[in-house]
């Protein structure tokens, strides 16, 4: 037996009954996560967006969502729409920095190869730019989105795929 063997996290789909859950993660992850970057008004009218309850399950349903788990527990999620947008990467602050975040932007990686696609792309937050560089993507452009009343910044990048293998 190993003491203080870390759990393991594993994947699952989105369920609809997921969606109030997965809300309070995004909501956490911003107010905790994001305040080097933000202000706290600009958290706050980050968090806002999934104060619709229906837009924000429609918005999870509506795309390839994953959920990351530890012990059977939510603690992340990701989704890929269409087939080459990474919509949302969002991990609670309890779980940061446990490969949560890692396991669920290779999962959407291998997805979206098996789709066809070619490339990925996420329109990253000031405070999510090094994870995703270090999982190879490069910005592309920068861009400053209008949230409740105020002005966010972020940053389109990109990471190029391999080609996906054909069986001979």
């Amino acid at each position: 037996m190993t003491v203080g063997a870390k759990p393991k996290p594993a994947l699952r789909p989105f369920l609809p009954a997921d969606a109030p859950l997965l809300a309070e993660i995004f909501r956490a992850s911003i107010a905790e996560l994001t305040g080097d970057d933000y202000s706290e008004a600009q958290q706050e009218a980050w968090a806002a967006t999934a104060d619709d309850a229906g837009a924000f399950a429609a918005r999870l349903a509506g795309a390839l969502t994953l959920l990351g788990t530890i012990d059977g527990s939510p603690v992340g999620f990701a989704s890929l729409a269409e087939t080459e947008r990474v919509d949302m990467l969002y991990v609670h602050p309890a779980a940061a920095r446990q490969g949560v975040g890692t396991m669920l932007i290779d999962a959407l990686e291998k997805l979206a190869t098996a789709r066809g696609a070619q490339r990925l792309t996420a329109d990253v937050s000031d405070s999510a730019q090094d994870f995703f560089r270090r999982r190879g993507f490069v910005p592309t452009q920068r861009n400053t989105i209008e949230l409740g009343g105020e002005w966010l910044a972020n940053t389109t990048m990109e990471k190029r795929l391999a080609a996906k293998e054909r069986p001979q």
